[in-house]
């Protein structure tokens, strides 16, 4: 780099210009003073000072091509490009060097068509462009990524005999390479063996590493060591990201000795790489090293510094380096925030998030979308999401990342409903969804049993155009099975080009749920053979398959496998299911023992699956003890309540019952009313028992009249102990009519077309009146009825359920 001396500077033009007025300085000849002229018009343009030099420009009597040239050199690299243009306009010689340096600057500050439109005049008008004009052309090309132009430049290269050029060649590596064509740069960089200088061989190098091509960069570098062609401060950098995309540690660090001894371990740039390299291969020590030892606070640095300890879950070392960036009075980007952000959220500090929120706004950073990103992200993962759509409202440019960050925010905290109508504002906003978006409002479709809108998104899905994702794939499994459609489900998972265990779990727990327990079965003696290890979710569909199906023996040894193979820990979950199992085969003291031996402690639904099974095989004693345990875990559930009011009264103990009907109203605790549901014509339709509030009602209780009529004629006799009225046994007979099940069923078959199914979904366990009038309802109507309570899936089918009758 050339230094100036801007003292002598100073003194030399001042004294040249005051001459220059005075008439006082005099030269040998005219040739002298337009030598010294140009001399002192060439030092003043390359140190920037451009209005000095234009007015020197404007008292030069004679001007020669240098003159013309330097001039507009300097207008156009410092961006004065309409300058630049006029005085090209009037430069009476027009060179390459004019030409080249009026196309560099359009081409240094982006101008595509200015750029491309001069490279097209200049040959039009007889000037040849040469390697240099060739070298600003493909940079702009390279910067901005313009493939076609590029593609364009390297026909005309070829066409003028360019090719073998290396300065060139390096021109189109590049560009090709930052335009994601490496293969394209590779077949160039490999037609010049003998060619190959330091700047070409690092284009290479980085075009490898840019294209995620990590080995091939590493080796390419290899290669150019081989080749003894020296590394520089370009070079490495581009090496070390390479190592840090693989977890190449080793090799980086055998790269940074090789920096050392090459003289270019205080280059900021390497420096930089250097921490980012450490840090992403997990090496915090060395990482941090390197940044103590480097002599500028490096904002860059430290950012990378940030993001290595967010990743390895150092959160409190992070925001020690973050308090220590602002006592150093570092200026923060918005590359620090978002780093900073991803802390409080995993960290759930929220009193310090809003905190750092407000320095967010001082710093002046509120409208960086990157940072609005981070702070949306945040507050939907402290489950904050009326901040988090405060965030999102006020953001004046918002990207697909913005509207992900608040949806999955919304999948992540249960508020299903809002998701999915947040997914068709932005629809609306003609914002494309990405993979990670179709994921979360799927998963929302499941959790909501919203069969028909999963339908429209997987059909949107499949017109867009977008590539397979396993995370969709396994969301389309999860919504059809838990939407009853196990065959859909099954169809998705064979079309599935890559699974993991969650794809498996998906289609295991769905058969389990939608009462195809063999399947279930089959499916994951599939999994393990395909080399694919069960987690602890899966185990809980294969014990929920085996306790609905009566396997016994199968889910003692999936149990025991669990630990004994695996190495998973049993949780209350599969416990639960044990109990649930034990229990259905009768086995209540093993189910107690199992109990008492429970390495955690149990919860509620450990409780409740003993507490169902003494509730069928009359055990009182146990029951009461499981029903105590409840009363202390969910004080203001009803279920347990009602369960062993039950009992009591089934036992003869009518004071017992009582008591605890007592307890319960001067508790204020009431049962969850019963909620039925059914989606027709994409519009979801809500049923309470005796509900009246249906637009079509006067049909449904007509339809539920004729319904009881067709079934009683079939056999069924409605179970009076369900009712829970006290009233004659007329009234009771009628109560049960009225159930929210049966007006949802009775309106699917006024409102669905003949032989279609009939999808109800319950919030409530079904009753055993309910369950049995569904399957003579099938039978009856020829109807395939799909019912899903709170418990599973009841498939019905011509008078057959599922779920094996275990009431």
């Amino acid at each position: 780099m050339i230094r100036l001396n801007f003292k002598f500077l100073n003194f030399s033009f001042k004294s040249f210009y005051q001459c220059l007025r005075s008439n006082h300085f005099h030269f040998a000849n005219s040739s002298r003073l337009k030598i010294d002229s140009n001399r002192v018009l060439n030092e003043l343009s390359k140190s920037g000072r451009i209005n000095e030099a234009r007015k020197l420009f404007d008292k030069m009597s004679e001007r020669d091509e240098f003159t013309w040239n330097t001039l507009i050199a300097a207008y156009a690299a410092s961006g004065k490009l309409t300058e630049a243009m006029e005085l090209f306009k009037e430069t009476p010689i027009k060179s390459s060097v004019t030409w080249n340096s009026l196309i560099s600057g359009y081409c240094q500050h982006g101008m595509e068509t200015e750029a491309f439109d001069l490279f097209s005049r200049m040959q039009v008008e007889g000037q040849r462009p040469n390697q240099y004009t060739m070298g600003s052309i493909l940079r702009l090309c390279s910067t901005s990524g313009l493939l076609r132009r590029g593609k364009q430049v390297h026909g005309y290269v070829i066409k003028t005999q360019f090719e073998s050029n290396d300065y060139v060649v390096t021109g189109l590596v590049d560009m090709y390479a930052k335009c994601n064509c490496i293969s394209e740069a590779e077949s160039l960089f490999k037609m010049m063996p003998d060619k190959k200088n330091h700047v070409m061989w690092t284009a290479m190098v980085s075009g490898y590493s840019q294209n995620g091509e990590a080995f091939k960069a590493i080796k390419c570098y290899r290669d150019m060591v081989v080749e003894g062609v020296a590394s520089n401060q370009f070079t490495f950098p581009s090496v070390l990201t390479a190592c840090a995309a693989v977890q190449a540690g080793n090799f980086g660090a055998q790269m940074h000795s090789f920096i050392v001894r090459s003289g270019f371990e205080a280059n900021v740039f390497v420096q930089s790489a250097l921490v980012d390299m450490y840090a992403k291969c997990q090496d915090l020590d060395s990482a941090m090293k390197v940044l103590e030892n480097m002599k500028v606070d490096d904002v860059v640095s430290w950012n990378s510094m940030l993001v290595g300890c967010v990743r390895l879950g150092c959160e409190e070392d992070a925001l020690s380096l973050f308090r220590n960036m602002r006592a150093r009075d570092m200026k923060l980007d918005n590359f620090t925030y978002p780093s900073v952000l991803n802390c409080f959220a995993s960290m759930q500090d929220v009193n310090n998030a809003m905190s750092v929120h407000c320095l967010i706004i001082k710093t002046g950073f509120e409208a960086s979308k990157l940072v609005n990103n981070a702070l949306v992200d945040m507050y939907a993962k402290q489950g904050n999401m009326d901040c988090a759509f405060q965030v999102f409202n006020h953001m004046p440019n918002k990207d697909v990342v913005s509207w992900t960050s608040l949806l999955t925010g919304y999948a992540r905290n249960n508020r299903h409903e809002e998701a999915l109508k947040l997914f068709c504002d932005m629809r609306l906003a003609g914002v494309y969804p990405d993979h990670i978006v179709l994921a979360s409002v799927l998963s929302a479709c499941a959790e909501l049993t919203l069969l028909e809108f999963g339908q429209q998104v997987h059909a949107n899905f499949v017109k867009s155009g977008l590539r397979s994702s396993i995370s969709v794939d396994n969301s389309l499994v999860t919504v059809y099975a838990k939407c009853g459609c196990i065959d859909d489900a099954s169809r998705v998972f064979d079309s599935m080009q890559s699974r993991d265990v969650i794809s498996w779990t998906a289609l295991i727990v769905g058969y389990a749920q939608n009462g195809k327990v063999r399947d279930s079965v089959r499916f994951y003696d599939q999994m393990v053979a395909s080399g694919t290890k069960p987690d602890f979710i899966t185990f809980i569909g294969l014990l929920f398959a085996c306790s609905h199906a009566g396997l016994l023996e199968r889910g003692r040894s999936y149990f025991a496998s669990m630990e004994k193979v695996y190495g998973i820990k049993p949780g209350p979950e599969h416990y639960a299911c044990m109990i649930d199992l034990l229990g259905r085969s009768g086995k209540l003291v093993e189910a107690d023992t199992l109990l008492n031996q429970m390495d955690v402690e149990p919860d509620a639904a450990v409780w409740k699956a003993l507490l169902a099974a003494c509730r069928v095989h009359g055990n009182l004693e146990l029951g009461e003890r499981a029903a105590k345990n409840l009363f202390e875990l969910e004080p203001t559930n009803a279920v347990p309540y009602i369960m062993l009011s039950n009992m009591y009264s089934a036992a003869g103990k009518w004071e017992d019952a009582a008591r605890i009907r007592r307890t319960m109203k001067s508790r204020g605790i009431s049962k969850e009313p019963g909620c039925s549901w059914i989606e027709v014509n994409s519009k979801v339709h809500n049923f309470m028992s005796e509900d009246r509030g249906h637009p079509r009602t006067t049909e449904i209780y007509s339809k539920i009249a004729e319904i009881m009529v067709s079934i009683k004629e079939a056999g069924y006799e409605p179970d009076i102990s369900f009712a829970l009225h006290n009233m004659d046994e007329e009234g009771k007979e009628l109560g049960l009519a009225y159930h929210s099940e049966k007006l949802a069923v009775a309106f699917g078959l006024l409102s669905l077309p003949p032989g279609a199914p009939i999808r109800i979904f319950k919030n409530l366990r079904v009753c055993g009146d309910c369950h049995t009038a569904m399957k003579y309802i099938s039978r009856v109507y020829h109807r395939h009825i799909i019912l899903r309570d709170s418990n599973c899936f009841h498939h019905l089918k011509e008078g057959q359920c599922s779920c094996g009758d275990y009431w």
